[in-house]
């Protein structure tokens, strides 16, 4: 489907949502004329009073032309003085597709690359175009890679898809707009229900009646109706719409695929999940680690921290690029699975192309580490850059782990200090255990409806992970509080605790010392010597 028949297809969508508004304001217009013909006049007021109230969401719907002006993913904006061979590569690129080339880039914290364009009339004419591009995303790639994801994204100007987004952008927005107008006013009704319900019941009690169940399920359920019959449009609309946008995606690959290889193409998409994933990971596990203790990475890093992950879990990204999804992320999404596009550009003539630019395509960029500085400061948070800085990943971690374990508050701690009524220590709960009354304690935990109905040894079977994890964590937090653990930090696995050597200048084995202290003849000896300074 050609750019023409495309902008076709999103107007005839487009007009069929306000077909659909005309066509129910038709239809509460009738029922009024019914009302006022066929009923008493108190129904008939009654009627047109609703009529009217449900008209106003959907004249309001259909006459706010305007749509949303979208600000953008932050970025941070470079120009060519600053980058003259990716601004290079990305006009030899726009001129190979065939297409002007971006006005702007705009360099992201995101795994993703994706261009923008201000549009005016429905997208019928072009504006100012705007090309993202992920710093995460060009550390894991290679830079014929990038040429390939660059290609892509001119592509999606060459096939006129960002200004033909705009008819299709109008209408979902119409459509959900209007939808909100109804749901909003539900809601309203059923908060008012509700006050004067529970009002109702207020008054019962105190004059010393049953108050009856509130119940609100009417309330609202023409609104809800009305939002209904637009959720179902807006399905369509979406679904509709859908095909072109998978078949665009696909039009885009295809030019990738002439203009920066078949290779470089298919390894760039096989590359993308395995990217997020590890992305996704990097800043879970590493790059938000010390929020909690106000601290952040050391500058430059919590973007480009992403590069040393990458560098060290090679294997674990082959895995992941072995496992291409073969479905979309949802019914809704406007690209074909992964497996699917790797197929299509797979099945291309060999091009013989394979061997060209293997170096990262952070290459492209004159100083990648200024940049990844450059980028914290424009995309973070006031809030966050409020926190203070680590001087390393290792005091990132151990400072993290101190604030953590001195914070912690796992339920066995919980059922201590319910149990005894003091302080829930690790010495209290070391007493517990030798005067026996483990048992007692564990029933204040929370546990499993299988394992709170099991009993004598099934049951203590069934609390021991339990019982093991929250003693786990207090005796790490005990050994944390003296000075006397320190963490080992590691990008390729998951940071280890370092214990205070025993006498022979071994590590503690505090595996063993809780293994003793828990079971059925329990020693707490080794878990004592253990934590004593």
């Amino acid at each position: 489907m050609g750019p023409t028949l495309r902008a076709g297809h999103a107007l005839v969508l487009l007009a069929g949502f306000y077909l659909l508004s005309l066509i129910l304001l038709v239809a509460l217009g009738a029922l009024d004329w019914a009302a006022f013909t066929w009923t008493t006049g108190p129904v008939a007021l009654k009627l047109s009073v609703l009529s009217i109230v449900l008209a106003i969401p959907i004249a309001r719907g259909a006459l706010m032309l305007r749509t949303p002006k979208g600000d953008g993913m932050a970025g941070l904006p470079v120009d060519e003085s600053a980058e003259p061979r990716l601004w290079a590569t990305v006009r030899e690129l726009a001129q190979s597709i065939g297409t002007r080339a971006p006005d702007e880039i705009l360099l992201t914290g995101e795994v993703n690359a994706a261009v923008g364009e201000d549009t005016r009339f429905l997208g019928l004419v072009g504006g100012r175009r705007r090309l993202y591009i992920g710093l995460p995303l060009m550390a894991g790639l290679s830079e014929a890679q990038l040429r390939a994801v660059l290609a892509h994204e001119m592509g999606h100007y060459g096939n006129a898809d960002t200004r033909l987004g705009a008819i299709t952008a109008r209408g979902r927005i119409q459509v959900i707009r209007t939808i909100g107008h109804f749901q909003e006013r539900s809601d309203k009704s059923v908060a008012k229900e509700r006050a004067r319900q529970e009002e109702k019941a207020a008054k019962a009690v105190a004059n010393g009646r049953k108050a009856k169940e509130v119940h609100t399920a009417g309330a609202g359920i023409s609104y809800r109706a009305m939002a209904a019959v637009y959720t179902a449009y807006a399905k369509l609309y979406i679904r509709a719409t859908l095909s072109g946008a998978r078949r665009a995606e696909l039009a885009a690959d295809a030019a990738a695929a002439r203009i920066a290889g078949r290779e470089a193409t298919a390894s760039a998409l096989r590359e993308l999940p395995a990217l997020h994933e590890a992305h996704d990971f990097y800043m879970a596990a590493y790059a938000t680690l010390g929020v909690g203790a106000g601290l952040l990475p050391p500058p430059g890093q919590v973007f480009g921290g992403v590069r040393q992950l990458l560098a060290a879990r090679t294997d674990e990204l082959d895995e992941l690029r072995r496992r291409l999804p073969s479905q979309p992320s949802s019914p809704y999404d406007s690209h074909p699975s992964i497996a699917e596009r790797v197929a299509l550009i797979e099945a291309l003539p060999d091009d013989r192309r394979a061997a060209e630019g293997r170096d990262s395509a952070l290459l492209f960029l004159r100083d990648p580490d200024a940049t990844f500085t450059a980028l914290e400061g424009a995309v973070l948070s006031e809030q966050t850059h409020r926190l203070s800085r680590a001087g390393s990943w290792q005091e990132l971690l151990e400072s993290s782990m101190r604030a953590g374990l001195a914070t912690a508050d796992p339920p066995l701690r919980r059922a201590l200090a319910q149990y005894t009524g003091q302080e829930p220590t690790v010495a209290a709960l070391l007493r517990v255990i030798d005067e026996g009354r483990l048992g007692r304690l564990t029933d204040l935990l929370p546990l499993s409806a299988e394992a709170s109905a099991a009993t004598g040894r099934a049951r203590s079977e069934f609390a021991r992970p339990a019982l093991r994890a929250g003693l786990h964590q207090m005796a790490l937090a005990q050994l944390a509080a003296d000075s006397r653990l320190a963490w080992e930090f590691s990008w390729r696995e998951t940071a280890t605790a370092r214990l205070p050597a025993g006498p022979d200048g071994r590590p503690a084995d505090l595996d063993t010392a809780l293994d003793a202290a828990l079971r059925t003849a329990p020693d707490t000896a080794p878990l004592r010597a253990l934590l004593t300074p």
